[in-house]
């Protein structure tokens, strides 16, 4: 059956080596640190999973999330925001679940949101706080939260 098709096996290859390839090329922008490459998702980069495999990884465990993938929420608790590690976000507003959803990428420090009606914003990492959109978010049960919800 090998021989019935023999471009296929070739074929196929040549489209992981050129995913790679681009995965690569879009990652790079010249950028000399790790840090500057966008975050979607689980990956530190997005060449990471496209040079190891032509499909994505099926395990949670598989690739370590990035390190301000969680939850995020005001000092009083009203606006709590999760990012996930695929890449997405889930905000809720009081009793209002899923309020905005939508995809984030993060390029160092800064997060960039497109919620699924096209809306976008932005926002900034201080360590343990999120400033975004006005508010102030606090990495849920971090030192900083907790320091934020005493002083109200």
């Amino acid at each position: 059956m090998a021989n019935s098709r023999p471009g296929a096996l070739f074929g196929a290859a040549c489209g992981v080596l050129l995913l790679a390839g681009c995965s690569a090329e879009a990652g790079s922008g010249g950028a000399a640190s790790d840090d500057a490459a966008p975050h979607w998702g689980p990956t530190s980069t997005p060449s990471a999973t496209a040079t190891q495999s032509a499909t994505p990884p099926t395990g949670a465990g598989d690739v370590s999330p990035h390190p301000y993938v969680g939850m995020w929420v005001t000092a009083d608790g009203h606006i709590r925001q999760m990012l996930l590690a695929n890449g997405r976000y889930d905000e809720a507003r009081g009793e209002r679940e899923s309020a905005y959803t939508g995809s984030y990428q993060i390029l160092g420090t800064r997060i960039e949101y497109v919620d699924d009606t096209g809306f976008s914003a932005d926002g900034t990492f201080d360590e343990d706080v999120l400033h975004h959109a006005g508010y102030v978010f606090y990495r849920e049960g971090s030192d900083a939260h907790r320091q934020a919800r005493e002083e109200r």
